[in-house]
């Protein structure tokens, strides 16, 4: 980053939030106990960092009624369980606030729907120190297109070029790219390391912690 950093904005589920096992077992529950498709893991996570209902148009292959079946089961199945166990990575809470120590301005772009996600940053007890959330009913365009990480900068009155995107799925450094971002792979999400490598992240980082040392 060749002009002094903006703004670090960030994606919520498996970055800043630990929901890889409530995510996991609510698409095992619907899709392969409920619907029988005995996909593996790795199939049933491959689209977690779009909108929801892309995921599920894609295992109904196309069947649009069927989509928002499964949409609605797993929203069901997951609500159940979110409250009870949603919580931020262990050194998240201590890095944004070096972050904001710092006086970077912080944000988040999700595409988790807006209530959803304000109600996960509230319970994993963060949600205080972020100015903007843009989520997929936010804007019309959702990542792995740039737009909802133009729209957050922005809000903020930051310029992409010099802001930093923070994201755990190859769709994050795919958008953050395409903003313009210098784009950071967290590594301690959902992803393996081989598959953000592929999307060239301008970073990669082992903890949140370790960012933040790093640029505040």
């Amino acid at each position: 980053m060749t002009t002094p950093l903006q703004a670090v904005l960030f994606d919520a589920d498996g970055t800043l939030i630990d929901t890889h096992g409530l995510i996991l077992a609510s698409m095992r529950r619907v899709l392969n106990g409920l619907h029988g498709m005995g996909l593996p893991d790795e199939q049933l996570l491959r689209g977690v960092g779009t909108p929801l209902r892309d995921q599920m148009l894609r295992f109904a292959q196309g069947d649009e009624q069927l989509a928002d079946q499964l949409m609605r089961e797993y929203r069901d199945d997951n609500d159940l369980r979110h409250d009870s166990v949603v919580a931020a990575f262990p050194d998240t809470r201590e890095a944004l606030e070096l972050l904001r120590a710092a006086g970077l301005p912080m944000g988040v772009v999700t595409s988790k729907l807006h209530e959803q996600a304000a109600r996960g940053l509230e319970l994993s007890g963060i949600a205080g120190f972020f100015e903007v959330l843009v989520a997929p009913d936010d804007w019309p365009e959702h990542k792995p297109a740039p737009g909802p990480i133009v729209h957050a900068c922005s809000l903020m009155g930051v310029d992409p070029h010099a802001s930093m995107y923070v994201g755990d799925s190859p769709y994050d450094i795919q958008a953050g790219n395409a903003a313009g971002c210098t784009t950071v792979a967290a590594l301690w999400g959902m992803f393996p390391r081989e598959v953000l490598q592929a999307d060239h992240p301008a970073m990669e980082c082992e903890s949140l912690m370790q960012l933040a040392r790093q640029i505040a």
